[in-house]
């Protein structure tokens, strides 16, 4: 569970990053969990191929479409849920989920 202060350092740091997930029309479906997996996998990136790039993030940044039936609070509960990870931020149609390695973390949180 992230403290307030763990939270807000979540989202400064999540405010530079670019959405990568995006849920459309169909919602959460098991592609959009396997590459949230991906995302938040505990393992190092292989510059060769863009999925493995994407392995080596804890924190992630989505976006769900205007067309999809789902809102973004519901997208990330449902992410959170499939990949045991936590939800950082809702704002609109943008969320942010975090997800700490088991090793070699990147992201350093602050105590409290």
């Amino acid at each position: 569970m992230l403290s307030g202060k763990q939270r807000a350092y979540l989202r400064s740091l999540a405010q530079k990053e670019d959405a990568i997930l995006y849920v459309g029309k169909a919602g959460i479906t098991e592609p959009v969990i396997a590459e949230t997996r991906d995302a938040l996998a505990a393992r190092e990136p292989v510059i060769a191929e863009t999925r493995d790039a994407l392995a080596a993030r804890e924190l992630v940044k989505g976006r769900v479409q205007e067309a999809s039936m789902l809102t973004a609070a519901e997208a990330q509960a449902a992410l959170c849920q499939a990949c045991q990870a936590e939800g950082v931020q809702v704002i609109g149609n943008v969320f942010v989920l975090y997800k700490k390695r088991d090793n070699g973390a990147k992201i350093i949180l602050p105590k409290g």
